[in-house]
């Protein structure tokens, strides 16, 4: 099944971000799970959330690759959202 995971950063989070960045990268190649992923940007065109979207067998899944993602453990999110997804057009 195909989860949307969205992501908001804490303000003034951006360095806690750019710190795990190679941490989170190395896990969203790692778990084999990931579909698609990019960064929500603020106004000035920095990074403030993440989009990913997981193949995974239910919601108890997505939601314990959340738990684990490296910028969860580091406290960068002041909100997470996980729904069910259904890409309508493209690739």
């Amino acid at each position: 099944m195909t989860f949307a995971l969205m992501a908001w950063d804490k303000d003034g989070a951006l360095d806690v971000r750019m710190e795990n960045r190679p941490d989170h990268l190395a896990y969203l190649e790692s778990t084999g799970v990931v579909q698609k992923a990019g960064p929500f940007l603020d106004a000035k065109g920095q990074p403030c959330g993440s989009l990913i979207v997981l193949d995974v067998p239910d919601m108890a899944a997505a939601q314990a690759w959340a738990d684990n993602d490296p910028y969860a453990k580091a406290g960068l999110f002041r909100d997470v959202q996980i729904t069910a997804w259904k890409q309508v057009m493209g690739a």
